[in-house]
Parts: C-alpha cells; structure tokens; sequence
C-alpha cells in the first residue's frame, strides 16, 4: 500500500496549498503546515519515503523549492506544493527548515549500533 501515501499526501497538500486570495500565494505558517505533512513538522520526517529537510542548507532548499516550481526537477507533488509560493515563502521556508536540528537517517556500525 506504499504508492498510496504519496497520493494522499499530494492530496492532503492541494487541499492545503490554495489560499484565500484565490490560491497565489500561501502564509509562511501555512506553507509550513503543508510541508509538515510528508516532511514532519520540523523537517524530520517520520518515512523514509519522504526527506528529511531539516537542518539543510537553506540555500539548498531554496534552490531545490524553486527548480521544483519551475519545473526543473520531477517530481509531481512537489510541483504542486511550490508552484504556489512566492519567492520570499521559499526564502521563508528555506531558513525555517535551515535552522532546524536534522536527525540521523541511520546508525551505523561505526557509530556503535
């Protein structure tokens, strides 16, 4: 049943993603709940379906938001969650997720377990 999460998400996140004067733009508190849906809700997500973003390189993110929305990089959810977002959200979102502690994605034998 894993395909069905990227759907619902994209879902959950449409639903999310259009604001009130008429889906152009979104509030940096919203923009962040929207993200928190597959991301977690400070960057960690909680699947390995989704990356965890916290703790990246802003400047990272934002170029990453941006190519998204322009349609550089593929992938069709993200399409949709940046397509609405100005260029100071991502700014916004991008120091947001920056600032945030990002957790291991795994132990190795190395780290002692």
């Amino acid at each position: 049943m894993k395909p069905a999460l990227p759907v619902a998400c994209l879902f959950l996140c449409l639903a999310g993603a259009a604001s009130a004067d008429g889906g152009t733009s979104t509030s940096p508190l919203k923009a962040r709940e929207v993200c928190s849906a597959c991301h977690g809700k400070d960057g960690n997500s909680a699947s390995d379906q989704f990356p965890r973003i916290a703790g990246q390189r802003a400047a990272y993110v934002a170029a990453a938001l941006r190519a998204y929305r322009a349609g550089l990089r593929n992938d069709p959810t993200m399409r949709a969650q940046s397509e609405y977002l100005s260029d100071q959200e991502i700014v916004d979102l991008a120091a947001y997720y920056g600032a945030q502690t990002g957790l291991a994605t795994h132990r190795s034998a190395w780290c002692g377990g």
